[in-house]
């Protein structure tokens, strides 16, 4: 079995923190808390008074949603895969030969940036992202783990002797044969 080299999923904290829902579910925390507890103080929790206590409990599920939602998939990067385990009830396991990998992009809002969080898009030959690239989001130190993703490709490749070559045909002529 090959070794990991690193392991990760999706950052609940950093979607806190890095991303403008992450910043409203926060309001609505912040907001619903405070009001529960001012309307509380009053002794009047009638009225118009339960919209606090609502605010407050959506953004805990909302907050509980994105935290399963992360809980259901990690991501582990060994020396010549990148391996996806998805699922919490019903698992599947899914792998990306590294030497397939055509290109590994990189998204950050500036709100991702002050949180370091960032969003990881892998293009590659193989058939877990034929049809579109595997969008990993609110990845932690996304530029280090990018990086070394980048690095681990570029040595997969040689070590099979592997070289990646793009065919643009002109649509003008008529394909060779």
């Amino acid at each position: 079995m090959p070794q990991v080299l690193d392991r990760f999923r999706s950052s609940t904290l950093g979607w806190l923190i890095g991303t403008l829902a992450g910043w409203g579910t926060c309001f609505l925390l912040l907001v619903g808390l405070i009001g529960t507890f001012y309307f509380l103080a009053q002794g009047m929790l009638a009225g118009a008074a339960w919209v606090a206590p609502l605010l407050f409990v959506v953004a805990i599920v909302v907050l509980l949603l994105k935290w399963f939602e992360n809980l259901g998939i990690a991501y582990e990067i060994t020396e010549d895969r990148l391996i996806l385990h998805k699922g919490i009830l019903r698992k599947s396991i899914d792998e990306i030969e590294l030497y397939r990998v055509k290109d590994v992009r990189i998204d950050f809002s500036i709100v991702n940036q002050l949180a370091d969080i960032g969003t990881i898009s892998i293009a590659s030959s193989d058939e877990t992202t034929r049809d579109a690239p595997l969008v990993i989001r609110d990845v932690a130190q996304a530029r280090a783990r990018r990086e070394k993703l980048r690095e681990l490709v570029n040595t997969a490749r040689r070590t099979r002797g592997v070289r990646e070559i793009d065919m643009h045909g002109d649509p003008a002529e008529p394909p060779l044969g």
